[in-house]
């Protein structure tokens, strides 16, 4: 309920926000692709203002996540193989637990 509430407040405004951001920046604008000769129509695109910022402002943050999750590849690899460690500390302790059972059951009672 309170992840709600907290997404609620948060995410509202930022969409009100991003609706009046992209009202406002309706005008065409043009990217050109060619340094020297801007004019040529060729290498340039004509769309709104807010659509080139959305596009980067999505880039960065694909770009971003990607550069973490390469960076972060060494965690997950170590995590991967303690994981398997660990799984066969496991099944060696149950190994050594049923064979000390069996062993304490051929003990003779006292």
């Amino acid at each position: 309920m309170a992840k709600k509430i907290i997404n609620l407040l948060i995410l509202l405004p930022l969409g009100v926000i991003l609706i009046v951001f992209c009202v406002a920046n309706r005008q065409s604008v043009t990217l050109a692709f060619n340094p020297f000769r801007p004019d040529d129509q060729v290498l340039a695109v004509s769309a709104p203002l807010f659509v080139f910022l959305f596009i980067a402002l999505i880039s960065g943050m694909l770009i971003g996540s990607a550069a973490t999750w390469f960076s972060q590849g060494k965690h997950r690899k170590r995590a991967r193989t303690e994981a398997k460690e660990a799984i066969r500390w496991q099944s060696e302790a149950d190994r050594h637990k049923t064979r000390a059972e069996e062993i304490a059951g051929q003990l003779p009672s006292r």
